[in-house]
């Protein structure tokens, strides 16, 4: 590329010229190289597009903006404890090494104990993400900086550091991506008892994810005493899934009215409530049923909905409200 700017003719062009704007960006760039002998030039315009490279593939703001869409899922997603057999030998039929006779030879005190550590490498692990997504964030805004700096010999003096500075960032996003998955958690004592086998069978515990429980917000519809609630989860798991769907009524006015509550199980992704009053807001919450190996759920999904109050064909149903997080 040329950088010269003499014989731009800048005082005879319009300003309105698109062109100008192409030029003007040129004389910029050609009054940074007068700073420069023609060989640190060069070498400031290598190092400038390795830089440039970087922040728009390894850390452009879409990759960023993705991960911080991935990180908002996990902090909404269920975590499990899967009880795995540690090394099945190809074609072994021996009944001890499967998962669902397993959980029968594992002490009960024992499994209670990992599912408390399971809960705090859960925590920790999100918060680490947090920290690295943050780190990545900071990163990407101080190479900008350097990027727009207009002095090059700054640049080119400290580009041992900045070399450094993208390793390190390259580091922090492989394990940023490698944390992202839930991985196997420590034993440090055994779980099986003695049951007096021959062989006793090797067991691993790994952390699992499922993906957070939602409301459809656009299907659950209020009606005069009753509400039809739907809800889904991303990604369908393999087996039908048992549900525990909660309401009560908001800002009940008489003894009565606070009984307008209560937990439903339910094992399809819809159910109806009736009963409910006209012309009243109720709030819904729905999470899976409780599991023997669940370890960590932060979040789970609530709707607010408002019964309408006229007799059918009156004003239109209503839906109030936006996800809302809580132990509720």
């Amino acid at each position: 590329m040329n950088f010269k700017v003499t014989g731009l003719g800048l005082d005879k062009m319009r300003l309105d010229s698109p062109q100008s704007f192409l030029d003007t960006e040129e004389v910029e760039e050609g009054e940074d190289q007068q700073l420069l002998e023609p060989e640190a030039w060069r070498t400031y315009m290598e190092h400038r597009n390795v830089l440039r490279e970087f922040l728009t593939s390894d850390l452009s703001p879409h990759l960023l903006k993705r991960h911080h869409a991935r990180m908002q899922l996990l902090k909404k997603c269920s975590y499990y404890i899967e009880v795995l057999p540690k090394h099945l030998a190809l074609g072994d039929q021996n009944p001890l090494v499967l998962p669902n006779t397993m959980f029968q030879l594992i002490d009960p005190w024992k499994f209670q104990r990992m599912k408390k550590v399971g809960t705090a490498q859960t925590k920790i692990q999100l918060l680490l993400l947090g920290d690295l997504l943050e780190q990545l964030d900071r990163g990407r805004a101080e190479l900008d900086a350097l990027l727009e700096s207009p002095d090059p010999r700054p640049f080119l003096a400290g580009w041992g550091l900045v070399e450094q500075r993208l390793a390190d960032l390259s580091a922090v996003m492989d394990n940023f991506l490698a944390m992202m998955v839930p991985g196997r958690l420590h034993i440090k004592h055994r779980l099986v008892s003695d049951i007096g086998a021959t062989k006793i069978p090797h067991i691993r515990l790994m952390l699992s994810t499922k993906m957070p429980v939602m409301f459809d917000r656009k299907e659950s519809v209020a009606h005069q005493d009753w509400v039809s609630l739907r809800w889904f989860v991303t990604i369908q798991p393999a087996v039908p899934e048992q549900f525990e769907l909660r309401f009560k009524l908001l800002e009940p006015r008489t003894q009565q009215e606070c009984t307008q509550c209560g937990i439903i199980p339910v094992a399809t992704c819809t159910f109806d409530v009736h009963n409910l009053l006209p012309n009243r807001t109720y709030k819904f919450t729905v999470k899976r049923a409780e599991s023997y190996t669940l370890v960590y759920e932060p979040w789970r999904d609530s709707l607010t909905l408002q019964t309408t109050p006229g007799p059918p064909g009156g004003p239109a149903p209503s839906r109030l409200g936006e996800p809302q997080s809580g132990p509720w």
